[in-house]
């Protein structure tokens, strides 16, 4: 059966642009504190008396949820309007900021946290969604620029925002912050954002909904948590191999159940049948996502451990990419409508690419920080002419009764390829700071007098930090010894990151390649 809907607010619909700015606050609001928990980790364990194993928990009990959820989510969009489940989400996500806020132990903090995730999932795929059912075609590249430049953004301004409040403040601020932007985004959009509501009956898959679940949850657990377990045994017979596997054969399951049940199936069949974009931009989009997210990974590592910069410096010394990539997003935005978006999208990829290797071409372990700034620079920019195209040429195709589980779709496939690329990128970079530090230390022992060598050649071979100092060394040995292990770290760490944005080049050409499958330019109607 198909679902359609009716406009409740039509004069709401002639303003997009006020409806788009309000839908961005809560969607900012949510991934600004996904950022900003990341430097906090410190502050936590001391604030809370918590191991850094529940702090990690912490962080990923929200990714967890927010992955495992956006299929089903995106489709309750299509049920029972945007509007109301944006509302939901939003009133979730500051309620959830509320409990983080108060929270005297880790497990209070968690608790609060999953429901944090339960808020972001809801609220996120209503935003792609109303973006398509509010704008006309002419006019859903700009859009979508909008968008990207809040994604682009956000992530770069939560380290600013919350080295500002832990240091003036104290970390309850970081969630109870959110409390005044949720509760002003849910009074203005029940205000402004018009509701499309079902003019005929709707049913949810409550199988498909218990199958993607498990089938999500068992992938994205096993992903996150491989690297904690080695990739081995949990407890008992239950190991990350055989979680990843479980879920697998539940996903197929689903995929099975959607193809053959009778009804309303979470995932529509025809979301892929009606043409190859949908799927096309479904890849590009894993790609995309795998091979973005070890960039941000591998620079703040390098700027906090090997060139000692603070969160907020690491921060500052990457904002200028950042505003450009909200920059570029504006721009590729309008760009897209003109000639359309798999032409900007394939250049915004392949500029990544060349942004990486310009990176690698120029990181020395001698250089400064202002060596970085060109590569840095390109990639902002291009990063900025991706989110936008993107967007526009997987949800063109769509129609509008199938655009929140279309939504949800493609958000679930960007976020596993998110998690997948942190694990395995993570890999690769720990794989090659192993090497690499142990041939810098063994080639710098001999700046040691002749007793130190062979503990300095042995030590830290497999650690994301200078090795520290033994103890009941001299002053003058304990200064030399850090010196010389903290040059032997940075050379370590610069020749590991160099790999790994080599990796992440590479996938990212695969994504710029994959975009020639595309059948259509992704250009609204009105533009041809």
């Amino acid at each position: 059966m198909v679902v359609t809907f009716r406009r409740a607010n039509p004069s709401s619909a002639r303003r997009p642009w006020l409806v788009l700015g309000i839908l961005c606050i809560g969607f900012f609001m949510a991934l600004l504190d996904g950022a900003i928990i990341n430097i906090a980790i410190p502050t936590l364990i001391g604030g809370l008396d918590a191991s850094y194993d529940q702090v990690l928990w912490i962080i990923d009990a929200y990714l967890l949820v927010f992955s495992v959820l956006l299929i089903t989510t995106g489709r309750l969009g299509d049920l029972f309007g945007y509007k109301r489940l944006f509302l939901i989400g939003t009133s979730v996500f500051t309620v959830a900021s509320v409990l983080c806020g108060l929270s005297e132990s880790p497990a209070q903090l968690l608790g609060a946290r999953v429901l944090q995730g339960v808020g972001g999932a809801i609220l996120f795929p209503q935003v792609i969604s109303s973006i398509v059912a509010i704008f006309p075609p002419q006019q859903r590249g700009r859009a979508f620029g909008v968008f990207g430049a809040i994604v682009g953004l956000a992530p770069m301004l939560g380290p600013i925002a919350g080295g500002f409040l832990l240091a003036h403040l104290s970390w309850r601020w970081i969630f109870f912050v959110n409390v005044p932007v949720g509760v002003l985004t849910v009074v203005l959009a029940a205000v402004y954002v018009p509701a499309l509501r079902p003019v005929r009956g709707h049913r949810l898959d409550l199988i498909g909904v218990a199958l993607v679940t498990a089938g999500l949850g068992g992938v994205v657990f096993g992903l996150i948590e491989g690297e904690r377990y080695h990739w081995g045994t949990i407890s008992g017979p239950v190991s990350i191999t055989s979680i990843i596997a479980a879920g697998g054969l539940l996903l197929v399951l689903f995929v099975a159940w959607q193809r053959f049940q009778r009804g309303e199936p979470l995932v529509p069949v025809r979301l892929f049948t009606a043409g190859r974009d949908f799927s096309a931009g479904n890849w590009v989009g894993f790609l995309f996502q795998f091979g973005m997210i070890g960039i941000g990974l591998v620079l703040v590592l390098y700027l906090q451990t090997a060139r000692g910069y603070s969160p907020l410096q690491a921060a500052l010394v990457l904002l200028p990419s950042a505003v450009l990539t909200a920059v570029g997003s504006a721009v590729a935005g309008r760009l897209s409508d003109r000639i359309g978006g798999k032409f900007v999208l394939l250049a915004g990829l392949a500029m990544l690419a060349l942004g990486l290797v310009v990176l690698v071409a120029l990181a020395r372990a001698d250089s400064g920080v202002w060596a970085l700034l060109p590569g840095l620079l390109i990639i902002g920019l291009a990063g900025g002419a991706t989110f936008a195209p993107l967007q526009q040429v997987t949800m063109a195709g769509v129609e509008p009764d199938l655009a929140g589980a279309a939504s949800g779709v493609a958000s679930t496939t960007r976020q596993v390829g998110g998690v997948l690329g942190t694990a395995v990128l993570g890999a690769v970079l720990s794989g090659s700071m192993g090497s690499a530090l142990s041939g810098e230390l063994a080639e710098r022992a001999n700046q040691l007098p002749e007793g130190l060598r062979s503990r300095f050649a042995e030590t830290g071979g497999h650690r994301f930090s200078p090795p520290p100092a033994p103890a009941g060394l001299s002053t003058s040995d304990t200064e030399l010894f850090e010196r010389v292990g903290q040059e032997a770290f940075t050379a370590g760490y610069v020749t590991a990151m160099q790999v790994t944005l080599l990796v992440s080049a590479g996938v990212l050409v695969a994504a710029a390649l994959f975009c020639l499958v595309f059948r259509s330019a992704g250009r609204s109607r009105a533009a041809r």
